[in-house]
């Protein structure tokens, strides 16, 4: 479905600025390329979050603290 609306998207472009529509296919590559170690920093930076908060939780789920069982 979003191929779709994409595509839907980009034959309206065409119709409305196809100089842009054209050059469109050809910079979305170079945009995502530039785009990658900004994604793979968020991945470094979500990750170390996780690994800090198991490492600083993991005394209380030793001791059996966390979430109640019981409880929904």
């Amino acid at each position: 479905m979003k191929l779709f609306i994409a595509l839907v998207l980009w034959c309206l472009l065409f119709v409305l600025c196809w100089p842009l529509a054209l050059l469109a296919p050809v910079l979305f590559p170079l945009v995502w390329l530039a785009a990658l170690p900004f994604r793979l920093a968020a991945i470094v930076v979500v990750s170390s979050f996780a690994l800090s908060r198991a490492v600083l939780m993991l005394p209380a789920r030793l001791l059996g603290g966390g979430p109640a069982r019981g409880a929904a």
